[in-house]
């Protein structure tokens, strides 16, 4: 491999839902691609909630992970600014601005899981697995010609 430091961030309004379930399935991804120590995954909200989802913990559960630990954080326009790839879960606060930043902004658009039934946040899991996933194609790629 490389010594590129890539950094990835997954960022929402409450850092309580969708981005928590990101950064989840993007650790997974790191390790099963051989990627720790040149993938950096951020993750925060610019108002972030007191705990993660109960709904988004038990149905992430189903998938192998434990949320329940994970506690919501702020995250810095400095940090966002920091990283090569940052994706946004459709509840964006965002203020970088695309036209002059090196940032890779992503916007999921991704519905929050909150309030849904269970069936509706394991669609959004579900796509947010896939979406990750993808992003890691295109991250591996890049660790992969710049080596």
């Amino acid at each position: 491999m490389t010594d590129t430091q890539i950094r990835v961030a997954f960022m929402c309004v409450q850092n309580a839902g969708r981005s928590q379930m990101s950064t989840a399935f993007a650790e997974r991804e790191r390790e099963r691609r051989g990627l720790d120590g040149i993938v950096e995954i951020l993750t925060g909200g610019t108002h972030p909630a007191e705990h993660v989802h109960d709904v988004v913990v038990e149905v992430m559960r189903e998938a192998d992970f434990d949320l329940s630990e994970r506690t919501p954080r702020k995250i810095s326009t400095a940090e966002l600014e920091s990283c090569d790839y940052v994706a946004t879960m459709g509840c964006s606060t965002l203020e970088l601005d695309a036209d002059s930043s090196d940032v890779d902004i992503r916007d999921w658009a991704l519905d929050d899981p909150d309030g849904h039934d269970l069936d509706r946040v394991r669609e959004i899991r579900d796509e947010i697995r896939d979406r990750v996933s993808a992003l890691f194609d295109e991250i591996e790629q890049e660790v992969t010609t710049s080596g």
